[in-house]
């Protein structure tokens, strides 16, 4: 986006000429006499005052005219343009706002004749300075609103193009700078991340929407998550594409090159070096946004690399779920005999297959909370939705919490330690109905061990009894009032950096961090949360009703490990709760 640079067109408006001499006929040419309190003086410089008087001097309401035709009507103080007033420039442009010795300083506002160029906010010794907003068309489609330094666009605001571009986050001599956000409406892409000098540098989300119906059978857009250098992805970098592949490796001038993992959309691996965009063991095999099958017709003649990548990306796949989704049941299908696993395989698909129109809805309903709003009528669902729909459908009741899900989950499929309680980290389609059946093998397997097929009864049990009763029903506080969670989650980062700072190794493995229920109440302690308004007793309620190992009516449980998701509702719980005493 090109930067545009534009002037106000018009100086400090000059010094008052007369600031410490009284007016008497030695000095001046008077026309009238000064014993009236409303005179008029004109100077044999062409200028005329105009207004009251007081021992000699300009006092209260006036008007002072230059002789180049510039005009000051508003307060004067002892000859000095003082408090409120209003300049006109011979050119029809004004100002009109607080005025300190003769300069603009304070609250104000200024319109331009010659260009359709207004500002309305703070001044600072004639220049715009702090909060204010500035205005470059008639129409009031072009404007930025946030602060200044002497001028200069710097530290926060947002700036509207034209075009309907729009760019919110931080500035630097007149430039975005920092971290932002850029909307390009005009081509729907979207951008959230750090800048330099204009330019995207640094670590980033670039998205391109594509618009689709609801329901649409793609739950996604193309996405990248990673590094950029001079406006190019660069570095390391994780790309979703919009059918639900995924490449996760490195990248140079916006092409896949070096060591990089692509999952294709039915969930199969291939690992290994990229060149050019390409698998460098493959390099007739083109990569696009829709991740396709192998084209024959790029192929000379049938080879062993073909056959490959046709298994790969789910052309000779047997799933009844068809190719684009493919369940990963490997570690799963492995608790039982070899000879039973085909058919446990073949009837739990059948019955994802039979749910799969109900989990549909349902991912798309947690993936949509919190979020403003979305161009391609599409979200992906992040670890903190997720836990929203856990706990809403009770599986926390299932003598399991939720730190313990996430370790389960952790440890089937391969995730970092860092992150096996990562809110942000997010979850496909595919990867939502592998967590599900794993939860419902770990959670059920016991009561049908003796069952066939038993993974087929534990996922329908799960069904029946946890999700189709309760999902979609929203219980706790943070994601309650859409408004509210929308502008709550502008402080996440924050509140995962403050949570993690008081979270400590646990004493099994895999010993991530991790927090137990006394010091988060320690840390509500710190913080003075703790008050007449949030006790350690109502602390203990709040958790209660979403947590039935917490309280049993006598004693509490403070060793339960405290969760992110339990975090953020009885943060909001306590903002409610203060607003409630207030009204």
């Amino acid at each position: 986006m090109r930067k545009a640079s534009y002037s106000m067109g018009h100086g400090q408006p000059k010094p008052f000429p007369f600031q410490n001499s009284k007016y008497e006929s030695k000095e001046c040419n008077l026309i009238c006499s000064l014993k009236q309190k409303n005179s008029v003086i004109r100077f044999l410089c062409f200028s005329i005052l105009k207004g009251m008087f007081s021992e000699g001097l300009m006092h209260g309401q006036g008007t002072y005219i230059w002789a180049d035709g510039l005009k000051y009507e508003g307060d004067f103080v002892k000859n000095i343009p003082m408090y409120h007033g209003t300049y006109t420039w011979p050119d029809g442009s004004t100002y009109e706002g607080e005025v300190t010795n003769g300069i603009r300083h304070g609250f104000g506002m200024f319109k331009c004749s010659t260009q359709s160029i207004s500002y309305i906010g703070q001044w600072c010794h004639g220049k715009r300075h702090g909060k204010g907003s500035i205005y470059y068309n008639q129409d009031g489609t072009s404007w930025y609103e946030g602060d200044w330094v002497y001028n200069i666009k710097k530290g926060w605001g947002i700036r509207c193009y034209i075009s309907g571009n729009i760019y919110e986050g931080q500035w630097e001599d007149n430039m975005r700078h920092g971290e932002g956000r850029m909307r390009w409406l005009t081509t729907n892409e979207e951008y959230t991340g750090q800048w330099v000098k204009g330019i995207q540098n640094g670590f980033g989300t670039h998205t391109w929407f594509l618009k689709r119906i609801p329901g649409s059978q793609y739950p996604l857009r193309n996405e990248y998550v990673g590094d950029f250098v001079n406006g190019d992805r660069h570095g390391h970098g994780k790309f979703f594409y919009a059918s639900g592949a995924m490449y996760d490796g490195e990248w140079v001038s916006n092409k896949k090159h070096g060591f990089g993992r692509l999952t294709f959309k039915n969930g199969r691996i291939y690992e290994g070096q990229f060149a050019n965009d390409h698998i460098a063991e493959f390099p007739l095999f083109q990569i696009d946004a829709e991740c396709n099958s192998i084209d024959d017709s790029t192929c000379p003649e049938p080879t062993c690399s073909a056959d490959i990548i046709r298994k790969l990306d789910g052309s000779e796949s047997n799933s009844v779920l068809g190719s684009s989704i493919e369940l990963d049941l490997t570690l799963l299908l492995d608790m039982y005999p070899p000879k039973d696993r085909p058919e446990e395989k073949k009837q739990v698909e059948f019955a994802v297959l039979r749910n799969i129109s109900e989990l549909r809805r349902i991912y798309s309903f947690y993936s949509s909370l919190g979020c403003d709003h979305s161009l391609d009528n599409t979200f992906l669902m992040t670890k903190l939705q997720f836990w929203r729909f856990l706990k809403d459908c009770k599986f926390h009741h299932c003598k399991i919490t939720l730190a313990d899900m996430d370790r389960v989950l952790s440890d089937n499929n391969n995730i970092s330690v860092e992150e096996i309680h990562s809110p942000f980290t997010t979850l496909l389609l595919r990867t939502f109905l592998n967590y599900l059946l794993q939860l419902a093998y770990h959670i059920y397997h016991k009561d049908y061990k003796n069952g066939s097929p038993s993974l087929f009864m534990c996922f329908s049990k799960m069904m029946t009894d946890n999700i189709t009763p309760n999902a979609c029903q929203i219980k706790g506080n943070f994601f309650c009032d859409q408004q509210r969670t929308v502008y709550a989650m502008n402080y996440i980062d924050k509140c995962w950096e403050i949570y993690l700072a008081y979270c400590r190794p646990n004493i099994n493995p895999p010993h991530e961090l991790t927090m137990k229920t006394r010091y988060f109440l320690w840390m509500l302690k710190d913080f003075k949360i703790i008050t007449k308004n949030l006790t350690a007793t109502k602390f203990v309620e709040i958790i209660a009703e979403d947590s039935p190992f917490m309280h049993d009516g006598i004693d509490s449980n403070f060793e339960l490990e405290f969760s992110k998701m339990r975090s953020l509702d009885l943060k909001i719980a306590k903002v409610s709760s203060s607003s409630n005493d207030l009204t």
